[in-house]
């Protein structure tokens, strides 16, 4: 078995390489302005040219120096060696596309790694607009890399009062409509709630204590693999959701849309729906 710090080191050089490619935007042009802009299908899930970029360099970093592990990415699906090594990355390139083509600062490249029972060994989340690096491999603790620090992340502070939801919607509109309409019974106990635009970092912020808890309906692997983990080894409660593996051709729209993806401090875990 491969030393999961190992792994990290991997992980952290692909996740730099796809942000990177992240960080040539323009920030001066107009939102949206040349980044060849398409739409995935369902009104507002959109992929530019970085996406592709990004998740390509990314996907090369790994190869370089894991050639018989299997790969999963948002935008190039699932690619296997002829002898697989039962190693499985996932990614995604951009996440926060939307905030991406706004100029919003919230987006990310994630990285995450699995063995061949699913276990997630480690997972980097590297946002280049904030200027950092969260990651964390098992058993080794979260961390937070920024303005030439580290820090080791302990999760939100126990019992403190004024406690922060995050959460996300939906770009299928009858889904979203559920989350709508949910949103006031899973707000009580809280006393805000915030909605940045990416899983990722949003699980990440849990891990350094910002929010307080987050949970969400209706996410891709990708999404949540790397923060998921973050926010576990920082010692948050964490719920993924039980799907299908993307190696097995899963999960389906419908399995996906129900399942909730949650992290919080431990006194909230009974917050979140089944």
């Amino acid at each position: 078995m491969t030393d999961p710090l190992e792994l990290l080191a991997v992980a952290k050089r692909a996740a730099a390489a796809g942000a990177a490619v992240l960080s040539q935007r323009s920030a001066s042009g107009t939102a949206g302005d040349g980044l060849d802009t398409t739409n995935k299908g369902e009104a507002g899930d959109w992929v530019t040219a970085f996406d592709v970029a990004a998740e390509n360099a990314v996907r090369e970093a790994i190869t370089a120096e894991r050639e018989k592990d299997s790969i999963t990415g948002e935008e190039h699906g699932t690619t296997r060696p002829d002898q697989p090594s039962g190693y499985r990355w996932s990614i995604d390139p951009l996440d926060g596309t939307t905030n991406f083509i706004r100029n919003i600062v919230y987006y990310a490249t994630s990285v995450a790694v699995a063995d061949s029972d699913g276990v997630w060994l480690a997972g980097v989340v590297h946002a280049p607009a904030l200027g950092r690096v969260y990651s964390a491999a098992r058993g080794h603790g979260a961390w937070l890399e920024t303005a030439g620090e580290t820090t080791r992340l302990a999760g939100p502070v126990p019992g403190r009062t004024g406690l922060i939801l995050a959460t996300g919607f939906s770009y299928d509109p009858a889904t979203r409509a559920d989350q709508s309409a949910g949103l006031a019974e899973l707000m009580d106990g809280f006393a805000d709630v915030r909605r940045l635009g990416s899983a990722a970092l949003d699980l990440c912020l849990v891990a350094d204590g910002t929010f307080d808890a987050y949970g969400e309906r209706g996410l891709n692997e990708h999404d949540f693999s790397a923060g998921a983990l973050i926010a576990e080894e920082a010692g948050c409660w964490v719920r993924r959701p039980r799907l299908e593996s993307p190696l097995d051709g899963g999960p389906s729209t419908e399995d996906r849309l129900a399942a909730w993806m949650c992290a919080g401090a431990l006194e909230l875990s009974g917050k979140f729906p089944l």
